[in-house]
C-alpha cells in the first residue's frame, strides 16, 4: 500500500505549478491512492492504449479535419511541452495553447479557463 499511496502523492505534487495542499492530502487517502495507483498501471501496462510511440502524430491525418485546442501548461513535468509542440507541428491546423503558469493539472485556473473556452466555441 505505501507504494500506492507514494505514487500517488508525487503525482499530486508534479502536477500544479504550485503545490495544491488539498488535493495532494487527498491523493494520500489509502483508498484514492490504491483506486488512482491502479488506474494509472492499468493504463501504462497498455502503453496508454497506442499501438506505437508515434501513433497519435501518425494517425493525425484521420483527424485533421476536426477543430481542435491542444491546452499545455508551460511548467508541465508530466506531460513536457516537447509534447504538445510536436502534435502541433504535425497538427498545425489546431491551436496551441500555451497556458504560462500552470503545469499539468486541468483544475489550475488558467488551464480550466483555455479547457472552458475551446470548448464553449465549439459548443457554438
Amino acid at each position: 500500500m505505501r507504494s500506492f499511496f507514494i505514487a500517488s502523492i508525487w503525482e499530486g505534487r508534479t502536477s500544479y505549478l504550485a503545490p495544491n495542499a488539498d488535493y495532494i492530502a487527498h491523493l494520500g487517502e489509502d483508498e484514492f491512492s490504491l483506486a488512482f495507483a491502479r488506474i494509472e498501471c492499468h493504463y501504462f501496462v497498455n502503453r496508454a492504449f497506442l499501438h506505437s510511440d508515434t501513433q497519435l502524430l501518425d494517425d493525425v491525418p484521420r483527424i485533421r479535419h476536426i477543430p481542435a485546442v491542444i491546452v499545455q501548461g508551460r511548467y508541465d513535468i508530466c506531460g513536457p511541452m516537447d509534447s504538445a509542440w510536436a502534435l502541433h507541428k504535425t497538427w498545425p491546423e489546431a491551436e496551441l495553447k500555451i497556458i504560462p503558469d500552470a503545469g499539468h493539472a486541468a483544475y489550475e485556473p488558467g488551464t480550466t479557463h483555455a479547457l472552458v473556452d475551446a470548448t464553449d466555441r465549439f459548443r457554438r
